[in-house]
């Protein structure tokens, strides 16, 4: 995809992951010009790699970049501050430039309701498993909605969360409440995540601000 008469270049921090390796065949299908950045060997279909932890990642790394996205998660429960940690490190380094931060977030800070009092991790049907990480990787939103000097976008994904689901081709784009389908449904594949993504990424309308994406 070209901006302008540029080409876009993307950097997808963890991009080794399930999710990040989906983000960069995406964006590689559209003709951008994608970077894996990644701790240990490129797992994914990316020719340009920065190998490096996200924690060492410097200010001149992502220069150049018109979008980064943090693809970065973790499930264990000791370390969920490191939600908070590396997404501050990001927009530390990005802090004033024109490079867009897009960040692969989670469900279970949706609200409930339109009043936003309530978000359904704190719901009494939430899964109290996923509940750290929806604890961590909401701290984390809650510290990126006060940064007000980087363009940052925060994405999550619907309840039901799909790694091995299909590429359908189509989503619904919604806002910061939890919604379903016609079926009462909350899903969405990481195939058609990954397409929302790359969308958000080559369009830039949701600038500082949180959005969320189903079936």
């Amino acid at each position: 995809m070209k901006k302008g008469d540029m080409i876009m270049k993307i950097g997808v921090i963890a991009a080794n992951g399930k999710v990040g390796r989906l983000i960069v065949k995406e964006a590689l299908e559209r003709g951008i010009d994608v970077t894996a950045i990644v701790r240990s060997a490129n797992k994914t279909e990316a020719k340009k790699v920065i190998q490096k932890d996200i924690m060492d990642l410097t200010r001149e790394d992502l220069e150049g970049f018109d979008v980064v996205v943090d693809a970065f998660g973790i499930w264990d429960d000791e370390k969920m501050n490191l939600h908070s940690v590396t997404l501050n490190h990001l927009a530390d380094i990005l802090s004033g430039t024109k490079t867009r931060l897009l960040v692969v977030g989670g469900a279970g800070s949706l609200y409930t309701d339109q009043t936003h009092t309530m978000t359904i991790s704190e719901t009494p049907d939430f899964p109290k498993a996923y509940l750290p990480v929806a604890n961590g990787m909401g701290k984390a939103l809650e510290e990126l909605r006060k940064r007000n000097d980087v363009k940052w976008t925060y994405i999550s994904p619907a309840a039901e969360f799909d790694p091995e689901g299909k590429r359908t081709g189509s989503y619904v784009l919604a806002g910061e409440e939890f919604t379903v389908n016609e079926r009462g449904e909350s899903y969405i594949s990481y195939a058609d995540y990954a397409l929302a993504l790359v969308d958000e990424a080559e369009k830039g309308n949701h600038i500082r601000e949180r959005i969320s994406v189903r079936k």
